[in-house]
């Protein structure tokens, strides 16, 4: 498998923003499943769904699928994962945990399965929320690969019920002899512009972003989501 997945920054974030719902489940419906920009599905539609599960101490844990693409018989994504959301103060909150991504369709998907650390921090004032977000692998898509992603994001309501989100990442390989990006590079930059917003229960979202990759699964696009949360 030559691309990366993504968190839609989904799972991990639905997640920590529900740590406090005991049972609940989310599904979701996108044009495109992205991580950090790359396409997970050739540039086509995925259906997605989670089951996550809170407790009041703000302990989480819970799965999420995805189907998937990689000019393969791969065809279905699974992940695990189990962390912790707290409170620091009445501006800063923390997130962190362990995932666990898995792939299937094949007799070889298996190969490209791999954990993951992650640390997010957050930071609210009346101009917003700021995100920094951390995630580190020792096995990259199974490579053996030492792997990192670090991002800053910034969310602000514009209006009542309309949030606009711009983020900035760097997804870097830190063995470029196991694991390696476009034309040997190590790393590489994506750019992202959402709008968010709700509609009689679903939370929707359009996204137009951007990699420095020159891959067409990488390219300049825009990405529409829908998603409803249920509480079980």
């Amino acid at each position: 498998m030559t691309t990366t997945r993504t968190l839609l920054l989904s799972a991990l974030t639905l997640a920590s923003s529900h740590a406090m719902a005991n049972w609940s489940t989310t599904v979701t419906a996108a044009s495109d499943y992205t991580f950090n920009g790359v396409s997970q599905t050739q540039n086509d539609p995925a259906l997605q769904a989670s089951l996550d599960y809170g407790f009041d101490n703000g302990v989480y844990a819970g799965t999420w699928a995805s189907n998937v693409d990689f000019a393969d018989d791969s065809n279905l994504e699974v992940d695990f994962y189990v962390g912790k959301y707290v409170t620091l103060n009445d501006s800063w909150s923390a997130d962190y945990g362990i995932a666990y991504y898995s792939y299937h369709g094949d007799s070889s998907s298996d190969d490209g399965n791999y954990p993951e650390v992650y640390t997010k921090f957050g930071f609210a004032n009346s101009l917003g929320q700021t995100e920094f977000n951390f995630w580190y692998s020792w096995d990259y898509f199974g490579t053996g690969a030492d792997h990192t992603v670090a991002m800053i994001a910034h969310s602000i309501e514009v209006a009542p019920g309309h949030t606009i989100r711009a983020s900035f990442d760097v997804s870097n390989s830190l063995d470029g002899e196991k694991y390696m990006w476009d034309a040997g590079d190590k790393s590489y930059n994506h750019y992202r512009l959402a709008y968010q917003t709700s509609y009689e229960g679903f939370n929707i979202e359009v996204a137009a972003e951007n990699t420095s990759l020159d891959y067409n699964t990488a390219d300049e696009r825009i990405v529409l989501s829908a998603s409803r949360t249920f509480s079980l």
